[in-house]
């Protein structure tokens, strides 16, 4: 199995995605934002970070980087694609999942471990996750608060499309405390929470390592 783990401009957590993969036992490749194919990855992976300097908000520049072309038919074809943190706002601003990510209440930005119950084990990053399971993970973000219409929730809701929620305490008011989505047909998902930086003991939580063990059955490897 491959995954590209795609860097942009402003990429902070490239480096931590791509020791996550490889410890997973996965072919790890950098794929830059201004290539136009994928290399033959079977997963894609947006990692967190400032893409362009969140100029304008949030991955709204980087979604018309020339990746993204290839990143939106890899997803259409059914590839798997996890999208963290900044990722989760670049898959939104390209419109691979609804909603958006808005500025934190209280305006500041958030940078601690939270609690997120894990709400669908239907995706290929969730699958070795039990419902109702309770993980801790990190968030470091100032625009994290996921905001979307009423019917877009709804729909979110009852086709189980609600991946991970925040359990307890919600660090940015997200609407329904929701932390991950994932797309209609559940190979796309995005998430607010860093599993890349909760993939050690030395690190205060393995909790997020099985989002990038599971990449594998993704790739039906």
């Amino acid at each position: 199995m491959k995954i590209a783990v795609v860097r942009f401009p402003g990429s902070n957590c490239d480096a931590d995605a791509y020791h996550a993969a490889r410890a997973a036992g996965a072919d790890v490749t950098y794929v830059w934002h201004r290539s136009t194919d994928l290399e033959g990855a079977d997963v894609v992976v947006l990692p967190g970070g400032f893409s362009y300097g969140d100029y304008l908000r949030p991955g709204a520049i980087a979604r018309f980087s020339p990746v993204m072309r290839a990143v939106a038919e890899h997803a259409r074809s059914g590839g798997p694609v996890l999208g963290i943190c900044n990722g989760f706002q670049i898959l939104c601003e390209a419109q691979l999942l609804p909603g958006t990510l808005a500025r934190n209440f209280g305006l500041s930005f958030v940078c601690r471990p939270v609690t997120v119950r894990v709400e669908s084990d239907a995706t290929p990053f969730t699958a070795r996750y039990r419902v109702g399971q309770e993980l801790r993970l990190p968030v470091a973000h100032g625009d994290g608060r996921y905001v979307a219409d009423d019917a877009t929730l709804d729909r979110l809701e009852r086709g189980g499309r609600v991946v991970f929620r925040y359990a307890g305490d919600n660090p940015n008011g997200a609407m329904r405390d929701i932390a991950g989505i994932a797309s209609e047909e559940r190979n796309v998902v995005g998430m607010m929470p860093h599993p890349e930086r909760a993939v050690e003991t030395l690190l205060g939580s393995t909790d997020g390592a099985a989002v990038f063990a599971l990449a594998g059955v993704a790739a039906g490897v």
